[in-house]
Formats: structure tokens, sequence, C-alpha cells
């Protein structure tokens, strides 16, 4: 089956389904290094990476996009009531920008109601991407008092606010509350709820607490940025931003030492934890401004914090939006802090993505989140090139959190932690957030490394792909700057694993070319992990898929009963279910089949390629099932006829 990659249009319109959120937990989880970086080779477009902006001029940006807010929304006509909230601004190198907006309805926030904007050189708008297309028509008068859910007692609970929710089906005036206190294992709770205002049923909720010269633990001796003078030093980083290094045990106060020499080399010094903390915050800091041009997690300049020596033998780490700071448990027996450098950088990167695509921390956006912060992390330990701390594709393999010696995750083939998925399904957003997490990771690894076995930096890998078919490398230089660019400018909040291949196939073209090698690794990698099909896939029997119109009629060509009222059909499993989509020119359609389970319907195989011809193919499994095909634009839903060889 032929496959066109996707690429950014002129002056429209794409919807995509998304949702509004926070950032938080790495509950045991992070990092992963990554592979030989390939050298460009003259096909990097450099106007299209991303622009090193000072915090000024991040600000300058922000205000000049917060000014035009209201002509913005004007001319996208929104609507009177609906207002536009600049969240970031990202610019090119060639001058073009993008810019998030979250949307107000009437005064109320709207979730999954996001749009970026993105102006050429000249500043004119040339594409917008949109949440949702959904108008929202919701009465904000008070929702009746016995639908308001009462403030939770829990410590750091807050009161509920009133929003429209709009990330699911038609935009709804809603609830959200923030449900504090502490998780089964020691992690802050910051659980958001939306229920419906006038049912009181629960809409969706998600959770906003990501888990996961000084003599370090894991690094040897490093250089560190502190302040003060003979007698009196601190553990802040004056030169990032201020970053501050504190103590959990000792009234979360920012560590101070009288002769600049921190720690020794053993969890026995409370410095010591600090330092591997304070070493991993700095070499996150450099490496998102030397490889993307980001100084800082905000892009403002400004610092979070790290606070270690959290809870009594806590083995996990976190990161908070609302402390703005990273948190390290001392793990086993308060002996293996969970501070090495991978983890530090996982951590942060929970703050970067919460400050750019806002990935939210459930179903497959959960797991995309965890993996960004897996794959920065590994790009951080590659970037740092530390000889003690040596990078890899082994997530978290030094803090020895299972205590037998074993990483925590692998990149390469993430199954053989025995709970990480290796390739996609469509159950798949219903995983731990730290097993879903797989699918890209997997990806990540394949487009940088390629698949088969190898040696990197002393570790042997053996990466397998869901066709057998091999994958080609491109760098860990080039993943990383795809994946960035599709995370700062394209991804939405409640972004699946098929739109992060859209936007990674649309971020490597706009870098590289339409066509070029890399996007076509990209699509490559993708398809080996079970998300979109090869390019150049051809159908094995192309002239037995019939083109249907966009209507509940059709005829099956062998086997099965006639087309159902509701456009379904039985079929036995056996041999391979083709269907097509003849769609109206510059239509964008996800196609997909799906199987009643005898529960609902789910989903066996998806195709996201744009354009009027589109093509989805599933070898059944055995017995006699009912299928459909379902598709989606942003203009409407149809369910299609149907063929099988």
């Amino acid at each position: 089956m032929s496959t066109t990659i996707p690429r950014r249009g002129s002056r429209r319109v794409r919807t995509t389904v998304a949702l509004a959120a926070t950032a938080a937990v790495v509950a045991v989880g992070l990092q992963a290094g990554t592979v030989s970086a390939a050298a460009d080779d003259g096909r990097l477009d450099p106007g299209a990476l991303i622009a090193e902006v000072s915090p000024s001029e991040r600000a300058e940006l922000i205000a000049q996009a917060e000014r035009q807010e209201a002509e913005t929304a004007q001319v996208l006509e929104l609507g009177e009531r609906i207002e536009l909230k600049v969240k970031d601004v990202v610019k090119n190198r060639d001058g073009s920008t993008h810019t998030r907006y979250e949307r107000t309805y009437a005064g109320l926030p709207v979730l999954g109601g996001q749009i970026i904007v993105h102006r050429g050189p000249d500043g004119a708008i040339e594409v917008v991407d949109k949440a949702t297309d959904a108008p929202i028509t919701v009465p904000t008068t008070k929702a009746p008092a016995n639908r308001k859910p009462a403030k939770a007692q829990a410590k750091g609970s807050s009161a509920p606010r009133k929003v429209i929710w709009a990330a699911d089906g038609d935009p709804t005036l809603a609830w959200e509350r923030v449900i504090g206190g502490t998780q089964k294992d020691g992690t802050p709770n910051e659980l958001h709820v939306i229920t419906d205002a006038k049912t009181g049923e629960k809409l969706y909720e998600y959770q906003a607490v990501h888990t996961g010269s000084g003599n370090s633990m894991y690094a040897g001796q490093v250089t560190i940025g502190t302040s003060g003078s003979s007698g009196s030093y601190r553990m802040e980083d004056t030169q990032r931003g201020g970053h501050t290094t504190r103590d959990s045990d000792n009234g979360n106060r920012v560590f101070t030492d009288a002769d600049d020499v921190w720690g020794n080399g053993s969890p026995s010094n409370s410095q010591t934890a600090a330092v591997d903390a304070h070493y991993g915050a700095a070499l996150t800091w450099d490496y998102y401004l030397d490889v993307h041009g980001r100084e800082g997690i905000r892009g403002d300049g400004v610092a979070a914090s790290s606070r270690v020596h959290y809870g009594n033998a806590y083995s996990n780490a976190f990161w908070q939006d609302s402390c703005f700071c990273m948190t390290y448990g001392d793990g086993a027996n308060d002996q293996k802090p969970l501070t090495s450098i991978d983890v530090a950088a996982h951590e942060m990167t929970h703050g970067v993505t919460s400050n750019t695509a806002g990935l939210i921390y459930s179903n497959e956006s959960g797991g995309l989140n965890e993996a960004t912060s897996d794959i920065f992390a590994a790009a951080v330990e590659f970037h740092a090139d530390n000889p003690e701390d040596v990078a890899d594709y082994l997530v978290g393999e030094k803090i020895d959190i299972r205590g037998n010696g074993t990483p925590l995750r692998y990149m390469d083939q993430p199954s053989k932690d025995g709970s990480s998925l290796d390739y996609w399904y469509s159950g798949a957003g219903n995983a731990d957030v730290h097993h879903s997490s797989g699918i890209a990771n997997h990806f990540f690894y394949l487009l940088s490394e390629g698949s088969g076995q190898k040696v990197v930096n002393g570790v042997t890998y053996d990466s397998p792909t869901y066709d057998d078919d091999p994958v080609t490398g491109i760098g860990i230089g080039k993943a990383e700057r795809i994946w960035f660019k599709a995370l700062a400018e394209k991804m939405m909040p409640n972004e699946t694993f098929a739109q992060a291949r859209t936007h990674t196939l649309q971020a490597a073209g706009e870098l590289y070319g339409v066509d070029s090698p890399e996007q076509l690794a990209v699509a490559h990698a993708w398809a080996a992990v079970n998300v979109g099909s090869r390019p150049g896939d051809t159908d094995p029997d192309p002239g037995t898929c019939t083109e249907f119109e966009n209507t509940k009629s059709g005829s099956l060509s062998s086997g099965g009963s006639a087309i159902q009222p509701d456009g379904s059909w039985f079929q036995t499993g056996s041999g391979r279910h083709t269907a097509c989509l003849d769609g109206p020119d510059g239509t964008d359609f996800d196609l997909y089949l799906q199987k009643w389970s005898g529960y609902g319907w789910s989903e066996v195989a998806r195709s996201t390629t744009s354009g009027p011809d589109e093509e989805i193919a599933y070898d059944g499994t055995s017995g006699y099932y009912r299928y459909r095909v379902h598709a989606y634009s942003g203009t409407g839903d149809y369910t299609l006829g149907y063929t099988t060889p």
C-alpha cells in the first residue's frame, strides 16, 4: 500500500483531538541513550531550525503575540465570546513563528481548546492547528448547586472551578477540581477530575505529578555551579538561571558548605545526592541551550529547583509544575538516590513538555509524555559524554531500582523489562504511561540507530521490528532535532501515536526536505512499531480493493453477510481485510478498521495518510467477527463500505 508522507499545507486549518493539562510523575522510569550521530550532509534547512532567543527576546515575542490575540481570534472567526491566551511562542531561524494559544469562552477556560498559529517570516498566518473545531455554544449560567463537587479535604486540594470541557464530543459546561494529598507510594497527589456540571458524570481525570567541584555518586568528580565566598558557599548555579538544590531532610533549605567541595561519592554523605542532582540539572540546561536554543525549561532563562532526600527510602523521582521543581528519593534503604544524569534530565524534560505541547499524563498522550522524557534524557547523556556515566539506551541503569542490576527500561526492545510495549495496538492507551512509552522509545531508538544487532559505547543492542523488515538509523543528532521540533511546534496536549507520526514527518520534511532520506526514515521507524505503514508499500492485490463513497452502504466481494444498517458486516477472521476511501481533494482523513468485541468497537488497524486515496489492511484473527470501517476528517465522521480479497 502506497503511503503519502503528510506535509504541512498553506493557509489551511488542521484539526486534531486535544486537551489542556499540567505535568508531573515519573514513577519508575526515565532516560535512555542513543546512538552514533550521523553528520548532516547538506540537506538540513537551517531556516527551519528553532532559533536561540534570549529571555528578553522571548518576552517580546510573547508580548507581540498577546497584542495580536484579539485580531487573531477575529481572523480565525472563533466567535465574539472566545478569547485567546498566549501559552508559548517558538521562533525559527527564518523568522517564522509558532504560537500556542489557550482559549477561554465567556471567561471560562476551555479544556481541549488549544490552537497553534503558524506565521511565516512576513508575519502572515500560513497554517492553523486546532485541538478541536467543534463550535462552543454552551450556556454559562450557574450550574446546579448539587452538581458542584465538594472541595476535597486532603492537603493541597483546590476548590472546584467552572470550565468548558471540549476535548471529547460536544463542548460541555463542567467542573474541574484538583485533589491533593499523597499517592500510595508517598508521591504527592495532584489529580485533576473533570465532571459534567449538569449531570455530575465524570468526564476525564489525569495526574499532574510526573514520576520521574563535587564528588557525585554516579558521575565521578564533577564541577558544579555554586555561589558565595570563602567559608559560606551555596548550591546555587548563578550561571544557569539561579538553579538551587535543597535538602528535604532539612526544611528544604539550600545546601551550604564552607570549602566549596561537596560530597564524598557515597550516600553516607548527604551532599552526594545533591551533587548528582545539581550536576544533572546543569547538564540538562546546557543541552537544551546548546542543541535547541532553549534557555531554561520555560525558555525564559529562569531555572527550576531540585530537592533531594525526599521521604523514607522513597524509590522514585518526580516533577511538579506547581513548585517548578524536581524531587528525588533516596531509593532502597536510602542507599541508591534516584539522581543519575538520565533521571535528572528526564524530570526536567517533563517541565519542558508541560511548557510546550503540554502532553496530558493519561492515555496515549501520557505514553508520549513519558517517552519524551526518556528520549531527551538519552540525548542529554550523549551530549554530556561523561566517562563515568556512559551514554546508552538503557533507562535508569545506574540507580538499580530493582536491586538486581538490570535497567529500568530498554529503548531498543522495551518489552525486555517485562511490561513495556514494543509496538502500538488499539488498546495501548490503556496501559500505564511508563509502559506505553515503550512505543515511542522504540521508534526513537530505531530512528537513531536502526534495527538489528549492534554495539554502542560497549553495550549490545538487538532491536526488532513489527514487520521484521529492517530500519536504517539516521543518528541521534537528527532524531533529537526532529522530535523537539515536533514537540515545540506541532504536538497537541491529547496527542496520539498516529498524530505524533504525522507531526514528526512534518518536522522532518521541514528540516530535511519532503521525501528526504530523513523523512522516509521517520516513516519506516514508525511503521516498525506498528504506527502507519512503510513508505512505498503496495497492496498485495491492488485490483481487489473497491473504493466506496462516504455512505453506510456497500458490498462484500467474498464471504460474510450484507452490510448492516450501521455500516458493519460479519466476516470470518481468516484472510486479509482491505478497505479504501476515495475522499475529496484537499481533505485529510484518519481511516480505521474496527472490530466488535461484545462491549463496543475496538480499533484493530488504522491509516493516517493524507489525500484523496487512502487504504487500510488487516490480517484478521480466527473466528467469526463483526467489522466496520470508520473514517474521521475535520468536517465529520463516516462509516464506510468494505471489501476483502
